[in-house]
């Protein structure tokens, strides 16, 4: 399995949702090696097996390698990534076409090649360079099927599959489209649409990301399997009680303040809120792109003594956040899925989600509101503020339904489309 992320050191949902299925994949009796770019030394291993790519000697002199070498393409990437996000813009395509095995041992590789781990200036090269290095995974190690999680690790996946001929089931988190609407950045779109084209069989996280699957990249309908994502059962939330030091009720948002998660409908429900009811206070927990943006938004508005912004919050003070909301917002523009619904039901926290969702699919006890009709959205966050048996509700049967879905089931789901794959 291959992966970019691994808890604790995530950025997103893709490091939650891996460390969920492989959990899940070992009570289905599922032996998984799980490879990283660069793992830390703290991971969770009681699922699998952590390969350290970073670690991993490559013998550039040996010819499986030099096919996959000879028609690499890097591009300069002029912002940070994270595996939801697409780059503002892409610099100066450097062809490697005619790279030859000694002066790749001289310029571009060692022996073992250190990835960051991150999503920077230099991860297209990354990219790349895990593939070469997943060739020597492949060759070196046993195992039945080989399974990549979201765009960054297809070439790894695509590569393993070359060297060992084994099946290859990819997994789609998210895809350009959600990432950037229609202004799609063509090389990873390419990217996407190879590991589809490659892949016996493709996973896709809920309906919503399935049908964009089969129609903006051409994928039989036939190798398209939809399985939702989970949550873990609860830990700290149930005995997190967080003194929230305020009089007010709190609106949360947290996710990546991108335009996939649409921030700026949130900050405009929030103003309507505001103009019926003075006694609530709004949070936007995280960082991305648009940040500065909503800081300005907000002063525009004069509502910045009700509005709060937090930063990137680690897994413990996200708990703590749920633990002090009243509500939970998330009006994303186009989610595949969306996790963060879930951990906070599983809070007792009750919900507003777009219908844009892919969680909107199985989630019964959640307000669905568009995404754009911030109207909508600011009269489904006064319900749940003032109505105690709406609320109430809510919060019950949310946490009940959110409790039964379990990763075990997801991973039973996997387990059956690897044993098609080997069939």
């Amino acid at each position: 399995m291959f992966g970019w992320e691994f808890p604790p050191h995530i950025t997103g949902g893709l490091g939650t949702a891996c460390f969920g299925l492989t959990k899940g994949l070992l009570h289905q009796g599922v032996e998984v090696i799980f490879v990283v770019p660069k793992a830390y030394g703290d991971e969770n291993q009681q699922a699998v097996n952590l390969v350290n790519a970073s670690e991993v000697s490559i013998d550039i002199k040996n010819s499986i390698y030099e096919d996959y070498w000879d028609n690499i393409s890097y591009i300069e990437v002029g912002s940070n990534l994270v595996p939801y996000m697409s780059p503002d813009e892409f610099y100066n395509i450097i062809n490697k076409k005619e790279q030859t095995v000694s002066s790749t041992q001289e310029s571009v590789l060692s022996k073992t090649y250190q990835f960051s781990g991150k999503y920077g200036q230099n991860l297209m090269e990354e990219v790349h360079r895990y593939a070469l290095v997943a060739s020597t995974i492949a060759f070196q190690n046993n195992f039945d099927v080989i399974h990549a999680h979201d765009w960054l690790t297809y070439p790894a996946g695509i590569a393993a599959k070359k060297i060992s001929n084994k099946p290859l089931i990819i997994h789609v988190h998210a895809t350009e489209f959600d990432r950037s609407g229609e202004n799609v950045n063509q090389t990873v779109y390419d990217i996407e649409r190879q590991g589809m084209e490659y892949a016996d069989y493709i996973i896709a996280v809920s309906n919503l990301t399935r049908n964009i699957i089969i129609e903006r990249y051409g994928i039989s309908p036939e190798k398209v399997f939809t399985v939702h994502n989970a949550v873990e059962p609860s830990t700290r939330s149930d005995y997190y009680f967080e003194e929230k030091h305020v009089k007010e009720k709190i609106v949360t948002f947290l996710g990546r303040v991108t335009f996939q998660k649409g921030p700026d409908y949130f900050v405009e429900a929030a103003y309507k809120v505001l103009q019926k009811d003075s006694n609530v206070r709004f949070v936007m927990a995280g960082s991305g792109d648009m940040l500065n943006r909503m800081i300005r938004r907000v002063a525009q508005l004069r509502i910045s003594n009700k509005f709060h912004f937090t930063g990137f919050l680690d897994a413990e003070n996200v708990d703590r956040m749920f633990s002090m909301s009243d509500v939970y917002v998330m009006p994303s523009v186009s989610e595949p899925f969306g996790i963060s619904p879930l951990e906070a039901m599983r809070s007792n926290v009750p919900v507003v989600i777009s219908k844009q969702s892919g969680v909107s699919e199985v989630l019964k006890y959640a307000l669905k509101i568009d995404f754009w009709d911030i109207d909508a959205m600011a009269d489904a966050i006064y319900g749940l503020l003032h109505y105690d048996a709406l609320s109430k509700m809510f919060v019950r049967y949310g946490k009940d339904e959110v409790d039964n879905m379990k990763w075990d089931n997801a991973a039973k789901s996997v387990k059956d489309l690897y044993i098609k794959a080997l069939n």
